[in-house]
């Protein structure tokens, strides 16, 4: 059976076919480096959003963005600092959409960095079936016409020739299946983390509002600077 393993269908195999194989490695192997990557990272953010969000339900009438871990202490700061601008005749509704917005921004360009290099598992997942689909029908069409140069068309001359051809369709979706499972997982899991770092933002914002239109009896208690 050694003659159908995969390294001797590969050196048997047209050149352009293993040009196609080989590129389907390759391709196979950058999902899987990027897969890894986003679920460690992904996994870490999950993390951070979730205190976030528990620490942020925990706020009465003061806000310390040292007290929020990682990146969304740079997120509370951003608010904090904006709370401390006025503006005449700010209705709170006005007030907490501005020290939000100024939140989401910085959450923006977070999340703009868990989304980098996904495109490469959207294009691995619609392309290596298409990719291998060439392969195989190179590599047939490859079979065939050594098969009419030898006048042979028994199954052991056959056989070779389509096993190196099909090879390269298999190929494509294993480089492919991976990906787009991949690609979906993880984008399920980014808009799950913004639906929650939007609600820690909703609430840290809830929390400054309260703080900037509560009494002033109440403000310095709380020991805002406002």
């Amino acid at each position: 059976m050694e003659g159908f393993s995969i390294i001797s269908m590969f050196k048997g195999a047209d050149p352009v076919v293993q040009g196609v194989m080989l590129l389907l490695v390759a391709a196979s192997l950058a999902s899987w480096v990027v897969i890894l990557e986003k679920t460690i990272l992904l996994n870490k953010v999950s993390r951070t959003i979730w205190l976030f969000k528990k620490i942020a339900q925990k706020l009465e009438n003061k806000v310390e963005p040292e007290t929020f871990p990682g990146f969304t202490s740079l997120i509370t700061e951003a608010g904090v600092k904006e709370s401390s601008d006025t503006a005449g005749g700010e209705t709170r509704s006005d007030y907490r959409e501005r020290v939000e917005r100024s939140m989401r921004v910085i959450l923006s360009g977070r999340l703009d960095r868990l989304q980098s290099r996904i495109t490469i598992l959207a294009t691995v997942g619609s392309t290596s079936p298409f990719i291998g689909l060439f392969g195989t029908v190179w590599g047939i069409m490859h079979s065939f016409i050594g098969i009419a140069e030898s006048g042979e068309t028994t199954l052991a001359v056959v056989a070779p020739g389509i096993a190196e051809a099909l090879a390269a369709t298999a190929m494509g979706l294993v480089a492919a299946i991976p990906a787009v499972v991949a690609f979906n997982k993880i984008n399920s899991t980014i808009k799950k983390i913004t639906k929650e770092a939007l609600a820690g933002i909703d609430l840290v914002g809830n929390c400054l509002a309260r703080i900037r239109f509560s009494s002033p009896r109440l403000q310095k208690a709380s020991g805002a600077d406002f």
